[in-house]
């Protein structure tokens, strides 16, 4: 039996605040590189950077199909919204692997949200009563909102050689305080400017113990469905939601513009058969890729309730599920942003944003081309790498 409730009414009332607020403060937010403050107080009284922290530490503990419907709704408000929803519930995971005393400090706050990148670009070094790291990471999502921000690490000794931890962890993720952080100004890109993704880095900053953990290997301080799960089938699963929102946004759009006659053109664009053709692509495109990621989502969903954590089949379909449901969804917003012609290349419109968007989500590692060959190997019966799938 799921652990999960539905939310209480004033949580459906603040969840539609939320939405609505990320829609309407969508043309600040990519203005000024970062959400609009409005935005992330409204995302904070929804809870939304809190769904994945485990109900002890005031979250939700919530199902990983809730979740990816809660992030596909934001997403369709607005992109970096939405991403900037799911970085903070990923890297929240981290409250079942840190230590009680910590996980708390961190995740209790109403306002607590946490981001990061953990591929170990950072060193740290094993002092009296913690680590000492400096490092240099990219990917910083919702970087000026987090109240910590954590970063990958590779243990070392005084030497630079690898060493481990007292648990006996090469790597592991570290959050640091905010105030050891330097914000660097790096994030000037195509899409998802609104999401703050910086580089940032620390220089010889303190992590006290149990303020790491290790995602993968690591041992679990607090057991939950959600650590039975799979955490990089989670953020690939997260990343896809964010591209099926946007596919769904983009199809409200070219629906608006329907009254809309092109110059020279004596029907409305509803009119015109191609853009009628194109339109029903891109919702069977939308649907599918939804259906398909939440069918396997919720296969290994069921298993991790039973307990036994799910197996290699399901965690490999799960990463071609999201692969493909971002591509689908992706393909859904080309389709209605041609359909709409020259409209939709102005900044006015909505329907180039999402666009934008959507092509930087696509190049996510996690959904990139390159994830479907070791899925290709793992089909054909080849050894296949595991352990980041």
């Amino acid at each position: 039996m799921s652990t999960i409730s539905r939310r209480p009414s004033e949580q459906e009332t603040a969840f539609a605040v939320a939405c609505n607020l990320a829609r309407e403060r969508a043309e600040l937010t990519e203005r000024d590189g970062h959400l609009h403050p409005d935005v992330v107080e409204a995302l904070v009284n929804a809870g939304l950077f809190k769904r994945w922290v485990p109900e002890v530490y005031g979250g939700a503990g919530a199902s990983v199909a809730e979740t990816l419907e809660d992030i596909t709704a934001i997403s369709r408000a607005d992109g970096a919204a939405g991403w900037c929803v799911m970085i903070a519930n990923t890297t929240a995971l981290a409250a079942y692997y840190l230590s009680p005393e910590w996980a708390e400090r961190i995740y209790s706050p109403t306002e607590a949200c946490t981001g990061g990148y953990g591929m170990p670009a950072g060193t740290a070094i094993v002092v009296d009563g913690g680590l000492k790291v400096s490092g240099r990471w990219s990917w910083g999502s919702g970087s000026d909102h987090c109240t910590f921000l954590g970063g990958g690490v590779r243990i070392v000794d005084e030497t630079g050689q690898a060493a481990t931890d007292v648990s006996g962890s090469a790597t592991g993720l570290a959050f640091f305080d905010m105030n050891d952080v330097e914000l660097l100004d790096t994030w000037h890109v195509s899409g998802l400017k609104g999401t703050a993704s910086t580089d940032y880095e620390v220089s010889d900053a303190f992590v006290p113990a149990g303020r790491w953990c290790d995602f993968v290997g690591g041992d679990v301080a607090l057991p939950h469905p959600l650590t039975r799960f799979s955490f990089f089938g989670a953020l690939a699963a997260g990343t896809a939601a964010v591209a099926i929102g946007l596919g769904l946004r983009s199809i409200d759009e070219l629906v608006d513009l329907g009254p809309k006659r092109p110059a020279g053109s004596s029907r409305t664009l509803a009119e015109r058969p191609v853009v009628q053709a194109e339109l029903a692509q891109a919702r069977a495109n939308v649907a599918m890729a939804e259906s398909y990621l939440h069918a396997v989502a919720d296969r290994g969903w069921r298993l991790a309730l039973e307990g036994d954590g799910i197996d290699d089949e399901i965690r490999v379909e799960l990463r071609l599920a999201a692969t493909m449901a971002a591509r689908r969804a992706v393909e859904a917003v080309d389709l209605c942003y041609h359909a709409a012609g020259g409209t939709a290349i102005y900044e006015t419109s909505p329907l180039q944003r999402v666009f934008r968007d959507a092509h930087v989500v696509k190049q996510h590692g996690m959904i990139a081309s390159r994830t479907l060959e070791p899925i290709g190997r793992f089909g054909f019966g080849l050894p296949t790498r595991l352990n980041t799938l």
